[in-house]
């Protein structure tokens, strides 16, 4: 057997708690992967999972192994990258995954531009509005609305995503205008449900005083895209971001509101897992996104 290799399955099985998982992701048998982790605890001598008919749990032995596996392959990936040469070289598979709307409006463009300068790189987009476990799902860089606490991650900022309130001339036709926040508890409203709660907005007045709204909602969508849509088929009040919006403003197909308040501000920032060692391609993407952005 491979030690190495069957470390290297050991630290993916713990991560996604699944021999048929992991089977399947490399299109092997699973009896295949069992013999292999079977075979690297009798070499070190101690059990790596507890086993039973339904799930599997690393144990306690297994818990410290893990970490160093996963340094042992960290320092063996970073000196294999040196010998290579390819420290300082911009080479192999980028992997991201970045929010359903950034990720044509605002990403497809550097991307295309750090593609442009760095023909050696594979670059790979997962479109999701979900948080991620960048560990377990393999992804290098995560585009999210806000910096984690999550201690195994760093994050650099990348622009604030200013967001706006609007609504088509056909509702405001049939609807009264909203002069003060307060107003839009009693409007129909398109909210994003993976906002926490959805139904509350917040705003911000002109004298820096700011006002939570709990909103009347007639809609809910994951899909920022969905939300415009229907937006512009004259069903509600929205709140997206301006970048996103702005060309239906330019045209009057839809109306900015309520000028005397400025909607929730977030900031966008680029997260990636905070490992001592980093492929230059992941800094090298970061890095050029910061300055892209840069205002």
């Amino acid at each position: 057997m491979n030690k190495i290799e069957c470390i290297k399955l050991y630290v993916r099985v713990a991560y996604v708690g699944s021999f048929t998982a992991v089977a399947d992701e490399l299109n092997v048998t699973q009896s295949s992967i069992s013999k292999k982790i079977a075979w690297l605890e009798r070499d070190i001598g101690f059990a790596l999972f507890y086993r039973n008919s339904r799930r599997i749990e690393v144990t306690a032995q297994g818990k410290s192994y893990l970490q160093y596996c996963e340094r042992m392959l960290e320092e063996m990936e970073l000196t294999e990258t040196t010998l290579k040469g390819e420290l300082n070289e911009v080479v192999g598979e980028l992997s991201l995954s970045v929010p359903s709307a950034m990720a044509t409006h605002l990403l497809a463009k550097p991307i295309s531009l750090f593609m442009n300068q760095n023909p050696k790189v594979v670059v790979n987009v997962s479109v999701n509005d979900r948080v991620i476990n960048l560990i377990e799902s393999g992804v290098d860089i995560a585009i999210r609305v806000s910096e984690l606490a999550d201690s195994d991650y760093k994050a650099r900022f990348l622009f604030s995503n200013q967001a706006v309130v609007f609504a088509s001339p056909e509702y405001l036709n049939e609807h009264p205008l909203p002069t003060t926040a307060k107003d839009l508890e009693h409007h129909q409203c398109l909210t994003y449900s993976f906002a926490t709660p959805s139904n509350q907005w917040l705003m911000e007045r002109k004298d820096s005083m700011k006002e939570k709204v709990k909103v009347k909602e007639i809609f809910k969508s994951d899909s920022p895209e969905m939300l415009l849509s229907m937006a512009l088929l004259g069903h509600g009040v929205g709140m997206l971001p301006n970048w996103m919006v702005k060309p239906y403003l330019d045209n009057n197909r839809l109306v900015m509101l309520l000028d005397g308040y400025t909607a929730t501000s977030l900031p966008m920032y680029a997260v990636y897992k905070s490992g001592e060692y980093q492929p230059y391609r992941i800094r090298a993407f970061i890095d050029f996104l910061v300055d892209y952005f840069k205002p």
